[in-house]
């Protein structure tokens, strides 16, 4: 196992070369170190990652995604933290809509992995119409299939919570807010993917600064809407639906311009618009497999969910609760993974898969000092921090169960997360999509089952069988990831 160590010798080892599709106008990246690196990074400063020390790739890479995640994971915990004041029904309510909004997540982010993918490529081929080609294409294909699941969803909100196993008081008090967020999911779509071809080109602060822009509406405007603050109307849960949607609608409006006024290292025109079919092919294939990918996997949430439910609104609180603050340091650790996609595609790109390869194994090792900090804090701390979501004492046994259970396997987490985006980022995307399906549909539900209904574990079992299921996909991940057959991927 790699050493749990973060070197950066690495970023010393060269200058900086400049791509000729960075920005004329940003900073040149002329320090080594650690301190000079995180403060370009958090700038933006131009740098080639085909070129650069692998250390300093990663970070100035990682830095602005791992922020962009953790105002992200903020607004979750801050989100559910209002909600909560509401009830174990609000907070349920709010757990059955994110889990059937797995699948608008699934659809943002597998076309964001195919977006990431060509962009990454074209942009380490040094082919920057065929990058903007690239992106045109996804955002029209995320755009297409949102709009349909936004129908779909207003139209059947309610029987859609029914489904799921919601109680007559759930469906009665929330249905309209999960109208709203079924309804709006456009939004969340489209700053996926828009974020995703940022990245992708390596523009990772501008993604970062977007996604801040949103999340800071939604924290201000959550609880106005929620609790009738000022001039706004007191909407209760439903208010935190029309915040989400116009906080992320604000920062899909910012992106637009920035691609159109060429703000970044990919700039949109109208010779671009339209229907290109062969690179609308190569979308919709990497992106419909790693729809499946993401499918395979956030659906097993809605399997998690539906085997939770037969414990009663306190274990859906309890468990929402825990996921929330799971992803307080999930969410920043995908920012480390993207970082490793978009080394991974770029230098692919350029001819080097074997420095592609060096970059995920330091982006793994980064990873695992993040996630295993991260794991100790809330070993340690479950209690105090559940308790500031909740202060119902069976919610809170559920939610302490859930989050010590769960990140017990935090490092085994960091390895198979970024394995799993380094396969993305070279377009090998049927990969994962296989191990997700055996790890768990045919391994992690069963499981759930088994431990929750057959040896009285109850709730703590589906907590079990997730923490699991994670690391094993991370040993599978890692045996497959070493044969290197991703390194010859076309795409």
């Amino acid at each position: 196992m790699p050493a749990l160590r973060v070197t950066i010798s690495a970023m010393n080892e060269s200058t900086d070369a400049t791509s000729p599709m960075d920005l004329a106008a940003a900073p040149m990246v002329r320090s080594s170190g650690l301190w000079p690196t995180l403060r370009d990074a958090i700038r933006g400063s131009s740098v080639d990652y085909t070129t650069a020390p692998i250390g300093r790739g990663i970070l100035m890479l990682a830095v602005p995604m791992v922020l962009e995640m953790l105002m992200e994971s903020v607004f979750a915990v801050v989100d559910v933290f209002w909600v909560a004041r509401l009830g174990a029904d609000a907070v349920a309510t709010v757990g059955l809509t994110e889990s059937m909004l797995t699948l608008v997540y699934t659809v943002a982010m597998g076309v964001s992995i195919g977006a990431t993918a060509l962009v990454a490529r074209r942009v380490g081929e040094k082919d920057p119409e065929g990058a903007a080609r690239a992106a045109v294409q996804s955002i029209a294909v995320g755009l297409v299939i949102a709009l349909a699941i936004g129908v779909f969803g207003a139209r059947y909100a309610a029987d859609l919570l029914a489904l799921m196993g919601a109680s007559p008081s759930v469906i009665a008090r929330g249905a309209t807010f999960t109208r709203v967020m079924l309804g709006g999911n456009a939004t969340v779509v489209l700053l996926f993917v828009m974020n995703a071809i940022f990245r992708g080109a390596g523009d990772a602060v501008i993604a970062m600064r977007v996604l801040w822009l949103g999340n800071i509406i939604n924290i201000v405007l959550g609880p106005c809407f929620i609790f009738g603050l000022g001039p706004f109307p007191e909407m209760g849960v439903t208010g935190a639906a029309v915040a989400t949607n116009i906080g992320r609608g604000t920062a899909v409006l910012v992106q637009v311009l920035t691609l159109v006024r060429g703000r970044g290292r990919i700039a949109l025109a109208r010779r671009h618009l339209g229907l290109d079919l062969p690179v609308m092919g190569s979308v919709l294939r990497l992106s419909g497999s790693g729809t499946v990918q993401i499918l395979i996997a956030t659906a097993s949430y809605v399997g998690l969910m539906r085997i939770l439910s037969t414990f009663g609104s306190e274990a859906l609180a309890g468990y929402t609760i825990g996921l929330r603050v799971f992803f307080l340091a999930l969410l920043p650790s995908f920012g480390i993974s993207n970082a490793a996609a978009t080394m991974v595609g770029q230098n692919l790109g350029a001819g080097k898969p074997e420095r592609a390869e060096r970059a995920v194994w330091q982006a793994v090792r980064y990873n695992m000092l993040f996630l295993g900090s991260m794991g100790l804090v809330f070993l340690l701390f479950a209690p105090s921090i559940i308790a500031v979501f909740s202060q119902d004492a069976t919610v809170q046994s559920f939610g302490v169960a859930c989050l010590r259970i769960v990140s017990a396997g935090f490092i085994f987490y960091a390895v198979g997360m970024v394995l799993t985006q380094s396969f993305n980022g070279a377009g090998d995307t049927w990969t994962p999509t296989i191990i997700n399906l055996v790890v768990f549909w045919l391994f992690e539900i069963p499981l759930a089952y088994l431990l929750a209904v057959h040896t009285g574990l109850g709730a703590q079992g589906v907590f079990a069988a997730l923490a699991i299921a994670y690391s094993s996909l991370a040993v599978v991940s890692a045996m497959v990831f070493r044969r290197g057959r991703w390194k010859y991927k076309k795409i």
